[in-house]
């Protein structure tokens, strides 16, 4: 799939006063290597979790430091990057502007400002030409969506083309606090792997509390997380309900509701992209929403876009 919608009829590049480039160039060898490295490490521990933890190096002290950081960087991601940074579903004082900034980066899914610059340009694109991963990229038949959920999961990082961050992202291109903690990046990829592993050693008093902390509450818990976030990218825009009018096909898959902290109500978020909760009807748990409420109610957050029952009653409407 290449995005090809700001080209002309004849195949040249758009006009200077006309929309920014979709792509803005290719990663450099140093960053790509960053991005395999991200992605491969936690993965093999994750595949050598079970014969680790069969019948020894794992405690409840690993357990309880998983959940604390999973907790922290999951919904810095959900929260922060996906609802704030993203959707502007809400203001914030400058403070936690920075915090939540530094909480998303701590789930080692890339930059802020490029973890934005690719969501909005999945939104502007969504399942179609131009979405950077969209598992109906390749077609319909058993095999196309077997490739296509490859490429919306996880295959998708690996393409070396970079959204353009002066088309999807200028808000925050401008934002010298934010443009900081971009750059930062390795610094709080580097703090997120070594904090459990520190903490771990401390509680435990002991080396091997470190090395297991930091297996667990590090690797494993960054993995976990990318393949929750990655699944929200590719199962639920195959298969779920879809209670609500949407121009693509995302879907609510509620098993994931938990461990992505509400982010798998996804049929609601693409039909109301703004909206600061996505599981709105009965039953459906949006933790990322309740966070929000509670910074609203300490006065950290405002503006808080709440959906509307006349809002949900005419996006309902029109999905039938």
């Amino acid at each position: 799939m290449t995005a090809t919608l700001d080209r002309s009829a004849g195949g040249e590049p758009p006009a200077t006063k006309g929309p920014k480039p979709v792509i803005d160039g290719r990663r450099g060898f140093s960053v790509q290597f960053s991005v395999y490295l991200g992605v491969i490490l936690p993965l093999v521990a994750l595949l050598v979790a079970v014969p680790f933890a069969w019948g020894w190096g794992l405690t409840w002290v690993d357990v309880g430091l998983f959940v604390f950081f999973y907790g922290v960087s999951g919904l810095g991601i959900t929260v922060a990057y996906h609802r704030y940074f993203t959707h502007g579903s809400f203001k914030a004082k400058p403070w936690l502007r920075v915090v939540m900034a530094i909480a998303g980066s701590m789930a080692v899914q890339g930059p802020v400002i490029t973890w934005v610059a690719d969501h909005r340009r999945h939104h502007a694109f969504s399942d179609r030409d131009g979405d950077p991963h969209s598992p109906w990229a390749f077609g319909s038949s058993p095999l196309a969506i077997a490739k296509g959920f490859w490429h919306a999961h996880m295959g998708w990082l690996f393409d070396r083309d970079q959204s353009n961050r002066d088309r999807f992202a200028p808000d925050l291109v401008k934002d010298p606090a934010i443009v900081r903690v971009d750059k930062l990046f390795w610094l709080w990829t580097l703090l997120s792997l070594t904090l459990p592993a520190l903490l771990g050693g401390l509680i435990t008093w002991s080396l091997w509390g470190a090395v297991t902390a930091f297996f667990w509450a590090g690797l494993v818990r960054v993995c976990v997380l990318h393949h929750v976030t990655w699944s929200v990218n590719s199962i639920c825009h195959m298969i779920g309900e879809r209670p609500f009018a949407a121009r693509d096909r995302s879907a609510n898959f509620w098993p994931l509701a938990i461990l992505s902290f509400g982010e798998s109500w996804h049929n609601l978020h693409h039909a109301d992209p703004t909206s600061a909760r996505h599981g709105v009807q009965r039953g459906q748990i949006d933790l990322s929403a309740r966070l929000i409420w509670i910074f609203e109610k300490f006065g950290w957050a405002y503006n808080v876009r709440w959906p509307t029952p006349q809002r949900l009653a005419r996006i309902a409407a029109e999905s039938r």
